[in-house]
């Protein structure tokens, strides 16, 4: 399996999500320059955090109109795989591939520190090696992960089961001191209706060694291999 990193200007998490992949899953990695529009050979696309164009406008808004943006767009619609991370889920939903937005936080200040998340749906490529409402321990660190949409779309979002991840405590009971940003309804983490795109706040990439305080976030990863694997990808290399 072979995954493609999207980079750029301002990213600052490519190299934490490329070293996942390449040293501690031993799989394909390959970083994609902004420029870039051909995205054939890839099996998965990494979008991930850090302040795409300085988060100039808003966070996301430039980094839509790239066009390495056009081409992940066609992939998506393709059935291909698209994961977005902090900063790559704002250019998720600033691209019309996820519903929502992402405002400020709250509290209107950063947050860097661990979280805890319940899997709301662990029937997708992103958690199928997870159990029902596992608890996660993953990271978060930004300042506009506040994610809102409106009360039609967020009935629609719970029908079709796309709220993938909320922010609960480690017991996985919802609270407000469990929600670092003030998102509705402690929403961490959505998919599209396809359940091929996932945009999550929380880093699982940072949660990927036990040196670094946790290993949960490989289980979004595990759950693409397995995905992969299941597919009849061959053996996931």
């Amino acid at each position: 399996m072979k995954f493609g990193i999207i980079v750029f200007p301002g990213s600052n998490c490519d190299l934490d999500a490329y070293h996942l992949v390449k040293d501690v899953l031993k799989k394909e990695a390959s970083y994609i320059w902004w420029e870039e529009t051909d995205l054939s050979g890839y099996d998965a696309l990494i979008l991930p955090g850090g302040f795409s164009y300085g988060d100039y406008l808003r966070a996301g808004a430039i980094a839509r109109f790239t066009p390495v943006m056009g081409a992940v767009i066609q992939f998506a619609r393709q059935g291909g795989l698209v994961l977005g991370i902090c900063n790559g889920f704002q250019v998720l939903t600033e691209a019309g591939l996820l519903p929502g937005a992402l405002y400020r936080n709250a509290h209107l200040q950063f947050r860097c520190g661990w979280t805890y998340v319940r899997v709301e749906n662990h029937t997708l490529p992103f958690t199928g090696a997870a159990r029902p409402d596992q608890v996660l321990k993953i990271p978060v660190a930004h300042g506009d992960g506040n994610y809102y949409v409106g009360p039609e779309v967020l009935r629609r979002l719970k029908k079709n089961r796309q709220i993938v991840l909320r922010y609960v405590d480690a017991a996985g009971r919802e609270s407000a001191a469990a929600n670092p940003n003030g998102s509705l309804d402690h929403i961490a983490a959505v998919c599209n209706e396809s359940g091929n795109v996932l945009g999550m706040m929380p880093h699982p990439e940072r949660a990927g060694e036990a040196l670094l305080g946790s290993e949960d976030g490989l289980v979004i990863f595990r759950s693409l291999l397995q995905y992969f694997d299941q597919r009849g990808g061959g053996s996931g290399d």
